[in-house]
């Protein structure tokens, strides 16, 4: 087989590449058993002909439904092999939610463990989809040639959240693929040598495409409360992980068991968390847990990943554990994206030339918006998302995050929370990003935010198991917090993907019950 220029290569290029130059390597370990290159590249040829006899084509759509495996992947490969689109559901997905991201994208065929197709039947909207098939694989003795995919074609369609309304599908063409390979392995430094455990699925797709190892964590990622961190460090020491790619809240439960069982992990060398902000105390608890590991705290989000980035080290130094206007998440990487700062407005923004942005001064709060080759360019069949989120100006796109935040110093960024939860006051915001920070520094505090109900400036606690709501209350009514009263809740809701960051929606409509 003859094989493009690294340049133009895909991410299946890219893996067939490796299954040739490390064959009899480890690829994935999971937990249920461990595949190599070789057995891998055997196996996707063998599925994506075996999804051809099935009815599948290039050019169709296969809803994917299928935890964190082997199967997962081996399944997604296949269909890039054959020229479909993968669209990729995460396991934490409601029958609400499926129903609508099947309604936005309109598959051919549905791909998934047992379980869920027997759910499925009472899907409507998964039932209209005419293939359904499991996670098998054979049943077909003819190979099929892998399908000559330009860059324009689409490979993946993922789903945002859908935390500021209807989630957007993130429409992925084989060349945003590679350039957000590119992007993420300038900010990871992957090496052929190391053994990663990424929680985050995107991040094995790269590891598959650099040669090195991936170990699937032993959790369902449907249940994050479920993480047994004693299962995990365990993995990661039997397998000699040395490269973690995880949410703050997984690296948070796992930087609590190692401190409270004073462990280690001996050859953990690199920590990459994003997804949700980590706070320098947070910072500081994995740097006790995870002692010379070098750590990083990424900033991005489905459209842009990575923006920036910041080590632990430098989050939890005295500068930035005294916040004031914002969280520091580092400076830009300058030669993949262009950043700027512009004024926090709902209109769809519509221009001809970028000297007419409405930029903000250093230090002054805006929306961040971001520019470069790994910024995703379309969503699928949601103009209005494409209006409301983009910004033309010849070929060029911009990308609106939905992020507040400003410039400081020596081009650092620093964000004070989503635009749609800054809270305006007479003269200035309340950025509920900054309370956030504050009452996690407060003892007894398990996490807390602020929110404008009622016209009241409320303070909403969840504290930790065993803390003195009194003494809670003693200390932020201490503080130099503006807000009318304290609702202490027994959890605040946190998004499905991450299980970090606050669902401010979710929260509104639950005061709006109780």
């Amino acid at each position: 087989m003859v094989l493009r220029k690294k340049k133009e290569m895909n991410i299946i290029q890219h893996f067939l590449e490796k299954a040739v130059l490390y064959p009899d390597k480890a690829a994935i370990i999971d937990p249920k058993y461990r595949i190599s290159f070789k057995q891998l590249k055997s196996e996707i040829e063998e599925t994506a002909a075996y999804f051809y006899k099935k009815g599948i084509r290039a050019g169709d759509r296969v809803l994917i439904f299928v935890p964190m495996s082997v199967e997962l992947y081996r399944t997604v490969l296949a269909i890039f092999y054959m020229g479909a689109t993968a669209v990729f559901l995460d396991e934490w997905v409601s029958k609400k939610r499926l129903e609508v991201c099947c309604d936005i994208a309109d598959c051919k065929a549905f791909i998934a463990v047992s379980k869920v197709r027997i759910l499925a039947i009472f899907s409507k909207a998964i039932r209209k989809i005419p293939i359904h098939l499991g996670t098998s694989y054979k049943g077909s003795d003819q190979k099929i040639a892998m399908y000559p995919a330009n860059g324009e074609e689409t490979a993946l369609i993922t789903f945002t959240t859908g935390s500021t309304g209807i989630p957007k599908a993130a429409k992925r063409t084989h060349a945003f693929l590679n350039e957000q390979f590119d992007a993420l392995k300038k900010a990871v430094e992957p090496q052929v040598k190391d053994v990663d455990m990424p929680v985050l699925p995107i991040v094995l797709l790269l590891n598959l495409g650099i040669g090195c190892t991936s170990v699937i964590a032993d959790f369902k990622a449907s249940k994050p409360n479920k993480i047994v961190p004693k299962k995990i460090i365990n993995q990661i020491n039997k397998y000699q992980v040395n490269r973690l790619t995880a949410s703050p809240f997984f690296i948070k439960v796992l930087a609590r068991y190692l401190i409270e069982t004073k462990q280690n992990t001996p050859t953990l060398k690199k920590v990459f968390t994003g997804g949700a902000p980590v706070f320098p105390n947070e910072a500081s608890l994995y740097n006790e847990a995870f002692g010379d590991t070098h750590i990083r705290v990424v900033y991005g989000s489905t459209e842009a990943e990575p923006i920036s980035s910041i080590d632990t080290k430098t989050l939890t130094n005295a500068q930035n554990k005294n916040i004031t206007k914002g969280l520091n998440v580092g400076v830009p990487y300058g030669d993949l994206i262009e950043v700027k700062i512009i004024k926090i407005i709902e209109d769809v923004i519509e221009l001809n030339h970028e000297n007419d942005f409405d930029e903000m001064p250093k230090g002054n709060i805006g929306e961040i918006i971001v520019a470069g080759k790994h910024v995703l360019r379309a969503y699928f069949n949601n103009e209005a998302a494409l209006k409301r989120n983009k910004i033309f100006i010849g070929d060029k796109v911009w990308h609106r995050t939905g992020d507040a935040g400003y410039f400081g110093d020596n081009g650092t960024l620093y964000l004070t929370g989503r635009c749609s939860s800054m809270i305006p006051t007479e003269n200035t915001w309340i950025a509920p990003f900054l309370y956030e920070n504050a009452l996690q520094n407060i003892e007894g505090v398990e996490i807390g935010t602020v929110l404008k109900f009622k016209d009241k400036i409320l303070v909403i606690i969840e504290a930790e198991a065993g803390a003195t709501k009194e003494k809670i209350q003693e200390q932020i009514e201490g503080s130099n917090l503006h807000f009318n009263e304290i609702k202490f809740i027994p959890k605040i809701p946190r998004d499905p993907r991450h299980n970090s960051k606050v669902a401010y929606k979710v929260l509104q409509q639950q005061l709006v019950n109780s």
